[in-house]
């Protein structure tokens, strides 16, 4: 029994990790766009939102899915043998696997279409080979956990889960980011079109006055 118990006094540790990061992150987050704006870069508040919110929404969950606890270990290459496990599993234990593996890449899904040009399934493929890395790294650390397929299957879902949930975001900012350089062209446009027109007056009045 002290092996749970210990795995969720660090999970509980994970979670006021994650909230005490959110001040740092936005201040960090404030530095860069404050940096980029300086420096004349587009976007710079959106840029570096996503940017922090997906690298501090990330590394406290991958510290706890890599920390070591007691265990051989072992590797399930099955798909969904855990997942039928699991269902027979206790409700708070369903609870915790199913929202910690769908938490892991979440935020990132959810940060990374809106600072840059990716697609739900690019995200999801993305998903997919963070997760397969982190199953790699859990055998090759021998943290004592069993790299499961199923794990990388929630991990995935839950990286498109977030890209979802950002849809409406990452679609406005691309929408806008399309329409900017037919307005520029435009502009441009314009302003040769006056140009031509003042040379051509000034022309026709020079040959009127001889």
């Amino acid at each position: 029994m002290q092996a749970p118990l210990a795995v969720n006094a660090l999970e509980a540790a994970t979670v006021w990790a994650s909230l005490l990061l959110v001040p740092l992150g936005l201040l960090l987050a404030w530095a860069l766009a404050a940096l980029r704006a300086r420096l004349g870069r587009p976007h710079p508040w959106r840029d570096s939102v996503a940017e922090v919110g997906a690298v501090f929404g990330t590394l406290p969950w991958l510290f706890l899915v890599l920390t070591p606890r007691g265990g051989d270990g072992g590797l399930q290459p099955v798909p969904f043998a855990d997942l039928i496990d699991l269902a027979s599993a206790d409700p708070r234990t369903i609870a915790e696997q199913l929202v910690g593996n769908l938490l892991l890449f979440f935020l990132a899904g959810l940060f990374l279409p809106i600072r840059f040009p990716l697609g739900p399934w690019a995200v999801l493929g993305l998903g997919a080979a963070g997760a397969a890395l982190v199953e790699a790294a859990q055998l090759a650390f021998g943290t004592g956990r069993v790299a499961s397929v199923d794990d990388v299957l929630l991990n995935a879902l839950g990286a498109l889960l977030g890209a979802l949930a950002s849809r409406h975001w990452w679609r406005a900012s691309r929408t806008v980011a399309a329409r900017e350089p037919a307005e520029s062209v435009l502009r441009s446009a314009g302003r040769d079109w006056r140009v031509t027109s003042f040379e051509v007056s000034r022309g026709t009045d020079r040959a009127a006055r001889c």
